[in-house]
């Protein structure tokens, strides 16, 4: 009979009786050990997440369209036909002439009759900005 132990008793053969050391309880009337929802926890980071990388994805995805249509305009300009050394800060207009090739030019588009295509400035960069 010496080596029974009631049910609602904590005994360790190493230990002894030591109920009031263990992290949990270990009574009836100890508070219920209650396992964490882990999975609507994972739901909620792997949402919050995917946000965060779908912004940072979109926002590049921007930045990049941006730098490819400034990259186009660019190419355009550079690849026109002039016949004079842009100054930076200097505003040009680029247009399309009856035989089909483009060409800058200082003159407005509300100055004479051709096909405009853009109004640009030329920064220190030696980037063409694309105004109009």
């Amino acid at each position: 009979m010496e080596n029974k132990k009631p049910d609602n008793i904590v005994y360790s053969e190493t230990e002894g009786y030591n109920a009031n050391l263990l992290p949990y309880g270990t009574s009836v009337g100890a508070p219920v050990i209650r396992m964490d929802d882990l999975v609507s926890w994972k739901s909620r980071g792997i949402t919050t997440v995917n946000k965060e990388f779908k912004s940072k994805f979109d926002e590049l995805k921007a930045q990049y369209q941006s730098l490819i249509e400034e990259f186009e305009w660019n190419e355009l300009v550079y690849n026109s036909k002039f016949s004079f050394e842009p100054v930076v800060g200097e505003i040009y207009h680029l247009y399309r002439s009856i035989d089909g090739n483009d060409f800058l030019s200082l003159i407005g588009p509300n100055e004479w009759n051709k096909e405009h295509i853009g109004t640009f400035k030329l920064n220190s960069d030696k980037k063409w900005i694309h105004l109009s």
